[in-house]
C-alpha cells in the first residue's frame, strides 16, 4: 500500500465520522432561540454547540485507535507550535468556524478538521451543514467537494482577479492595512468575507485569493492542502507553507508571486 493510499485509508473514516456528528450537533443548535452565547477572554464568541462538537471529536479520536494527539481551539491539548518530528501525529480540529455567524442565525459556518504528521498537513475536511457542502483532501489524492473534484481557476492576471480578505483583525496594524490595500487595489474586484469558505472558493475556482491575516493553527490546518490539492498554492506573505504565522494566502497559484510582491 502507497502511503498516499494510506491516508485515505487510515483516516477517512474517522474524519468523515466526526463531520457527520458534528453536522447534527451543530445543525441542532443553529438558530436555536435558546443558544447561549459566552465570550472568551479574547473577546472571540464561544457556544455549546462549540464545545460538544469539540468533545465528540476527541472522544472518537480516543476510540479510533489511532495514534493521533489532538490540538483544538476550545479544550487546548497538544502546543500550539508546529509539531516536531518526534512528536506524535495529531488532529487538529476547529469544531465551529466562524462561531459569531453561527450565533447570528448566519450559515457560513463550519467544522476544520485536519490531520498533522511529521510537520505536514496529510489529510483535512471541511463540513459546512449550513451551506449543505464538504470539502476533503488527502495528499497526493486531489481535492473535493462534495464528491467532485476541484480545480483552480484559470486567471493569470491579478487585475482579472477576485480577491477575498479578512482584513487585519481588531489590531487594525496600518502597515498591514496598507499592504492588503494595495492588493486589494489591484483587483479586478474585492469581498471582505472571512473564514474558510473565501479559501474553498479558491479551491473551487469561483475566486483567485483569499487572505486570512490574524488567525490561529486550528482556523487555518485543512484549508491549504485543499486549496493545494486543487492546483493552488498557500502560504504566508513571506511564502512559507505553514499554519502557524497567523496567515494565511490562497491563490490559484498564478497570481501568487503578483499576490505576494504587493504584501512585502
Amino acid at each position: 500500500m502507497s502511503k498516499i493510499a494510506g491516508y485515505v485509508e487510515t483516516y477517512s473514516a474517522l474524519l468523515n465520522g466526526i463531520a457527520e456528528e458534528a453536522d447534527a450537533i451543530t445543525m441542532r443548535y443553529f438558530r436555536s432561540a435558546s443558544l447561549d452565547v459566552e465570550r472568551k477572554s479574547d473577546g472571540t464568541a464561544v457556544t455549546p454547540a462549540d464545545r460538544a462538537v469539540e468533545e465528540m471529536a476527541r472522544d472518537k479520536v480516543a476510540k479510533s485507535g489511532l495514534a493521533l494527539d489532538v490540538l483544538g481551539e476550545e479544550m487546548g491539548g497538544a502546543a500550539v507550535k508546529p509539531a516536531s518530528n518526534a512528536d506524535r501525529s495529531r488532529m487538529i480540529i476547529d469544531p465551529i468556524d466562524g462561531t459569531e455567524e453561527f450565533s447570528r442565525g448566519i450559515p457560513t459556518f463550519g467544522t476544520l478538521l485536519a490531520i498533522e504528521e511529521n510537520r505536514e498537513i496529510v489529510a483535512a475536511m471541511v463540513s459546512a451543514p449550513g451551506l449543505r457542502s464538504r470539502w476533503w483532501a488527502y495528499r497526493g489524492e486531489g481535492a473535493f467537494r462534495d464528491g467532485k473534484k476541484l480545480h483552480v481557476s484559470e486567471v493569470d492576471r491579478l487585475s482579472n482577479a477576485m480577491v477575498f480578505t479578512t482584513g487585519t483583525g481588531p489590531s487594525k496594524n496600518a502597515a498591514d492595512q496598507a499592504k492588503i490595500r494595495r492588493l486589494l487595489d489591484a483587483s479586478r474586484s474585492s469581498r471582505s468575507f472571512g473564514g474558510f469558505w473565501q479559501h474553498m472558493l479558491v479551491a473551487e475556482g469561483a475566486v483567485e485569493a483569499a487572505l486570512d491575516w490574524t488567525s490561529k493553527p486550528w482556523d487555518l490546518a485543512p484549508l491549504g492542502i485543499i486549496v493545494e490539492e486543487a492546483g493552488g498554492r498557500s502560504t504566508n506573505a513571506r511564502g512559507e507553507r505553514t499554519i502557524y504565522t497567523g496567515q494565511l494566502i490562497s491563490t490559484n497559484g498564478k497570481i501568487h508571486d503578483q499576490v505576494l510582491e504587493l504584501l512585502e
